[in-house]
Order: C-alpha cells, then structure tokens, then sequence
C-alpha cells in the first residue's frame, strides 16, 4: 500500500486573470478550487494512474472537513487527523496573456509536536513492510525543523520505503534519517549542497553526493530540462516532452506519483522513467491541481526518451 503523508494540506483556488495587475482591480474569468498540498496531490495522480493509496491529512475547521468530504467524493480514501483552527486555502493567480503564475498561501493552523506524534503513531500502527509513504510538502507552524527526520525513521523502522519530497531546512534534517527516494528540483539540491547546479554534469555530481550520504534513489526534476535519476547504479536522463502549459502547480507532485505508483508495481527504470516524465507533462497541461486522466498519460509516453548516461 501507498500512504501520502500531507501535514500542511490547502484548498487550492485557482483564479484566472487576464493581464493581471498590481495596485489594480482585478477581475477573475475561471475559478476552479482543488483539494491541495503536496502528499494529496500525490493521491489524487495515483488514483487517476489505476492505483490505490491512504491519504493521510492534518485538517482543521470546515476548510479541512470540504477537502476530506471532496477526496472523498473523488473515490480516495483520506484518514484525516484533526486539529484546532482553520486549513488554509492558498489562492493560484494564473495570467494567461503574461504567462505568469502567482501564489499566494495562508499560513495554516499551528500544531504541536504532542499532536504530530499521535498522527505518526497511529500511521506506524498500519503501515507494513514493503509498503511506501510518500512525505511531501511544508510543515504546519509549530513543527519542530526535524519532524520529516522524526517521521522518515519511524516509518523505515516499521519497514516501509520513505519518499521524501521538502526543502530548505526541514528538507536537509529529513535526509539525515536517510529516506529511500528524494525528489527535489536542481535549485532546491544547489540550495541544500550550498552551490548552483547549471548543468547536468553538476546535477549528477550533487545527486551522488546524496547516494553517498545513504540516499538510495535522487530524482532531480529540471522543469524543461527534464529530469534527473542516480542511484549507485545508474544515471538516467528522462528528457522533457513538450506540451501546453495550463498549469504548472502539482507538477513535481506528479512524477513522484509516478515513481511511487511503478515502485509498487515493480517496473523496470526505464519504464518508471518514462510513466515519470509523461504524467508529469500530462498534469503540466491541466489547470489547479487536478490530475491528468491516464488516457492523457498514456498518450504522451511513447514521446519521452530516456538515455542511459
């Protein structure tokens, strides 16, 4: 089994806004609104990709109650652990003509780390060996920096494979508890290895560093460039298919759908890659958050070529 792990989650609203402009008024063409954050996003990928996973979500307040009842409705299955205050909704400004796209997040409740450990316990308490937890996203206000390292440990001793998908500082403590597959973007692992990475050759060398720190799977995601696996194995380039962009949020949320959903089923690492890059490409053209349709993804995956380097 899969479980997503989302201690931040959102109500994501995705307004579209022609020529948007500051100190101005602004008026909104399209609004569409998404259960958010990063781990459900995962879930969402995977249940449009035909496999199963157990959301697991910290909400609060009638916000967190509308995301639960709407993942749902939406056929997945969402343990929600509940706390005081409100779940933020973070508002997606789209500008179509100017080709931009704003974000705009509430901070979110604040949690204790009493209540975190109750919600880590009551996940450990199901999780077996061989299953995969997927922890993506921010941390709410009042987690301690190492929560992921807390939570990537507990969950590799009960047995399961630990996908970790952060930044910035709780990105590099949870790394210290040496979880199976990390995801970051190349200014996110320049950021963590304290250079800039410009080209391949430097993503890699990062990437290595990782392994050698006991990461057993970097995937670098470049955006256009495509992205980047190593493990102590192997070094594999999934070059980029090129598609119209409705919406790139949730984009890196994909691919670790991807990863996970074929680690599961076994796939061989060409085939991961390849389901990798096209399901990322395939959400890139949705718009909010809303998964790609497998039929899409299936479209797209005989155009992503995957070198061996």
């Amino acid at each position: 089994m899969i479980y997503t792990v989302t201690l931040n989650p959102a109500l994501d609203k995705t307004a579209t806004i022609p020529s948007f402009k500051l100190d101005s008024v602004n008026r909104i063409t399209e609004l569409r609104s998404d259960p958010g954050g990063k781990g459900i996003n995962v879930s969402k990928v995977i249940h449009e990709l035909g496999g199963e996973s157990v959301a697991w979500a910290l909400l609060a307040g009638s916000t967190g109650k509308h995301i639960a009842d709407a993942l749902r409705a939406s056929g997945l299955t969402c343990n929600s652990f509940e706390v005081e205050g409100e779940t933020r909704t973070n508002l997606k400004v789209v500008d179509p003509e100017l080709d931009t796209h704003t974000d705009i997040n509430e901070p979110g409740p604040v949690v204790t780390n009493t209540q975190l450990g109750e919600m880590l316990s009551a996940l450990v308490a199901q999780v077996a060996p061989g299953d995969i937890v997927v922890l993506a996203g921010s941390l709410p206000r009042g987690a301690a920096i190492d929560t992921y390292a807390t939570w990537v440990k507990a969950c590799r001793q009960a047995g399961a494979q630990v996908f970790l998908d952060a930044d910035g500082n709780k990105f590099a403590a949870g790394l210290t508890a040496h979880p199976t597959l990390v995801k970051p973007n190349e200014i996110e692992l320049g950021g963590l290895l304290g250079r800039e990475l410009k080209t391949d050759e430097q993503v890699i060398e990062g990437a290595r560093e990782l392994v050698s720190q006991g990461i057993e799977h970097v995937m670098v995601s470049m955006g256009g460039a495509g992205a980047l696996y190593v493990d102590a194995e192997h070094v594999v380039k999934g070059n980029p298919v090129k598609v119209p962009v409705g919406s790139t949020v949730g984009a890196g949320d994909s691919v670790v759908a991807a990863l996970a959903y074929a680690t599961e089923r076994g796939m061989s690492l060409e085939d991961t890659m390849k389901l990798a890059m096209a399901t990322g490409a395939a959400n890139v053209m949705q718009t909010g958050t809303q998964p790609a349709p497998r039929e899409l993804v299936d479209s797209l995956i005989d155009r992503v070529v995957v070198e061996t380097l």
